[in-house]
């Protein structure tokens, strides 16, 4: 099978940027507009579903991630995580907080809850899930269910630091505009690979300008998560 892992997806040319595409409209990213959408349902289709090959043969895994739109002044904000360097999987990447299912998780939210209150120490309390995106499938050959939820401020993370380097948050507005979708085309052993992009220049740890490239599954959920939106 073709390996088709990216070492740096950052050098990979980027093919253009679907600006021609409407923003989502700024009255439905408020929260009682999206707790509409998600109860009205269906009705649509997700453009992306995976990522179309995969790394190996593995069979495949449940698993979740929660979407979490933090209600900021400002508007929403979307919660994520950069995953530390020395992970098996995914290493280093921008993703949603997240992972596989459990025996004793009594649904996808409860996979996604769980796996958030360990990674960034987000307690289920604080998170109000609000409905389920599609499931995505990885290159890692796992079977995610985004579970999108609302969570209200104040709120204080606690890192867990074998899997996760840093979180922070981008606003809602931004993901939700495709002039910042950036597509990217590579060959790699023959194979063709597509995927997507969000790059956000933010503040890091350091109180320093970072850009996090937010690539992969997790541009693609997001992707999912426009047409949805916009649907």
């Amino acid at each position: 099978m073709t390996p088709l892992r990216l070492l740096d997806p950052r050098r990979v040319p980027v093919e253009g940027a679907d600006s021609h595409l409407p923003p989502v409209p700024p009255d439905r990213l408020q929260p009682d507009a999206l707790r509409r959408r998600f109860a009205q349902g269906a009705g649509w289709q997700p453009e992306l579903g995976g990522d179309g090959r995969f790394l190996d043969d593995r069979a495949p895994s449940a698993a979740s991630v929660l979407v979490p739109l933090v209600q900021r002044d400002d508007g929403l904000h979307v919660l994520l995580t950069r995953r530390t360097d020395h992970l098996r999987d995914h290493a280093g990447q921008i993703s949603f907080p997240g992972g596989r299912a459990e025996p004793e998780d009594a649904d996808a939210a409860a996979t996604a809850l769980r796996e958030a209150q360990e990674e960034v120490g987000l307690a289920p309390g604080q998170v109000d899930v609000i409905g389920l995106l599609p499931t995505y499938t990885t290159v890692t050959r796992f079977v995610v269910t985004p579970v999108v939820a609302l969570v209200q401020p104040p709120f204080s993370l606690t890192l867990d630091s074998f899997e996760v380097a840093e979180a922070f948050e981008v606003p809602l507005p931004h993901l939700m505009n495709p002039a910042h979708h950036r597509r990217h085309v590579v060959s790699v052993e023959g194979a063709e690979r597509r995927f997507l992009s969000m790059p956000w220049v933010g503040t890091g740890a350091d109180g320093q300008p970072r850009e996090y490239f937010i690539w992969g599954a997790t541009a693609a959920m997001l992707r999912n998560l426009y047409g949805f939106l916009r649907g």
